[in-house]
């Protein structure tokens, strides 16, 4: 296995595993539409315009950080508990799962955190959710503590 594998296989470990806590949100009441809007302005330039994210995003980039991954169905996206994916929107990819222990992992995602609010990041995430099958939905809700 090599060190990318393990680092992939590793966060995904950790990010199901998740935190006791719940996500500080609900999503009935959220603004898709905004969402989609901040989505393009802030997010698209890098995961795409479809959420496709970047080619080859599994293959580290020569710096070591992984392409933008695609935030539709086809992605991994939906394998991560609100908490997270809050989280790492705001704080950036490195900050985010230095939380959760990974403090060597080189992510390339900035954190949002200075330009936009908590409620924007949660629109964001709410479109993102709004385009998973019924299904890929459901699984990513059990990905989120219930209680």
């Amino acid at each position: 296995m090599n060190r990318t594998s393990f680092v992939l296989g590793a966060i995904f470990t950790t990010c199901l595993i998740g935190t006791p806590t719940l996500a500080d949100h609900d999503w009935k009441g959220r603004n898709v539409d905004v969402g989609q809007h901040l989505y393009a302005e802030n997010c698209a330039s890098c995961h795409g315009a479809n959420l496709e994210g970047q080619p080859n995003w599994q293959t580290p980039n020569d710096d070591g950080t992984l392409p933008a991954p695609p935030h539709d169905a086809t992605g991994h996206t939906w394998h991560h508990d609100n908490k997270l994916l809050f989280e790492y929107t705001k704080l950036g990819g490195r900050d985010a799962l230095a939380l959760r222990g990974l403090s060597d992992f080189n992510s390339g995602m900035q954190g949002f955190g200075d330009t936009l609010s908590d409620a924007d990041i949660w629109d964001i995430l709410a479109y993102i959710r709004s385009t998973w099958p019924d299904q890929v939905r459901k699984i990513q809700d059990g990905q989120n503590p219930t209680h």
